[in-house]
């Protein structure tokens, strides 16, 4: 597997994935208005948007690429101008490829990505608490809780909490 800056055609592949409004907003949270969104809502939010984030050259969408093609996505942007803070968000693997090690190995890919090359000293990540196979594949790849608190965010009129989980450059190596 291999990392690349994400392109406006992996869009349909990602998209694809999101079968059904619960893993859509396992992965974008509350991030967009509605569901589903098309390949131009997620371009524009991406490209036109910088992700949503504030400050300029902060927002790194990424593709995780096999053998057979597109793998998985995620973005990693820097938190509150931090430069030495990083966060993976929007994190998603083909559907039909889970509980294969992907996501471990795409994680694992990222914080190599972050430490080696982006020069991060410690990477976030928020996971929601009842996404076990999301929040077990994050610990296995070296992530650990936090002592912040857990938010909270209402999706489907019930209130989930986001646990957050980090780990260090020091301690991953």
């Amino acid at each position: 597997m291999y990392l690349r800056p994400y392109k406006k055609s992996d869009t349909e592949a990602i998209l694809s994935w999101c079968r059904d409004e619960k893993t859509f907003r396992n992965w974008t949270s509350d991030r967009y208005d509605s569901y589903p969104i098309t390949a131009d809502d997620m371009n524009y939010k991406y490209f036109d948007c910088n992700g949503d984030c504030a400050e300029e050259d902060n927002f790194y969408p990424m593709t995780a690429c096999d053998d057979e093609g597109i793998a998985g996505h995620f973005i990693l942007r820097y938190t509150g101008g931090d430069p030495h803070t990083l966060r993976i968000g929007f994190v998603i693997i083909d559907d039909k490829k889970r509980g294969q090690g992907i996501g471990k190995e795409m994680i694992t890919l990222a914080l190599n990505y972050a430490f080696n090359i982006a020069g991060a000293d410690k990477v976030t990540i928020g996971v929601f608490e009842d996404n076990k196979s999301a929040y077990y594949c994050y610990k296995s790849a070296g992530f650990e809780e936090t002592d912040i608190p857990p938010v909270e965010c209402e999706l489907f009129g019930e209130k989930r909490k986001i646990a957050e989980l980090a780990v260090n450059n020091n301690s991953f190596f």
